[in-house]
């Protein structure tokens, strides 16, 4: 077996460690003029993988030829922010976007709920309203 495919392997998760750091989890301080201090925090997603292969070769003294790949990525999202004023630590959270058709759902009942309660108000006469 070839030695490649190990390199490859240590090279990308070297490569990978050079981009995500404990900055890229919990960010640089931002502080603003009147005390306030802001700090990012994320949520980091890696994956990697690889493969390959040792070729049969013509000549039988000489090494196999070897092909393969590696590929990597980094995925960075924030999620939320602490705020810190004085004494007081405040976590304000990011919102993310529904993923899912059952997240859109879900996002959209407060809404529909309210369009549906100001048309009943609508339709309902305020003396019946409150006799009730």
């Amino acid at each position: 077996m070839s030695q490649n495919l190990p390199n490859m392997l240590e090279n990308t998760i070297a490569k990978i460690r050079e981009m995500v750091d404990v900055n890229s989890v919990v960010g640089t301080p931002i502080t603003t003029p009147d005390g306030v201090t802001i700090i990012p925090v994320s949520k980091v997603s890696v994956g990697f993988g690889g493969g390959g292969s040792d070729f049969a070769n013509k000549n039988p003294n000489s090494e196999l030829p070897f092909g393969g790949g590696v590929g990597g990525g980094v995925k960075v999202t924030p999620i939320a922010f602490l705020v810190i004023r004085g004494e007081s630590v405040r976590m304000m959270p990011v919102a993310s976007a529904p993923s899912t058709t059952a997240d859109r759902v879900v996002e959209m009942i407060p809404d529909a709920l309210d369009r549906i309660v100001s048309v009943i108000d609508r339709k309902v006469p305020d003396s019946q309203a409150v006799s009730e």
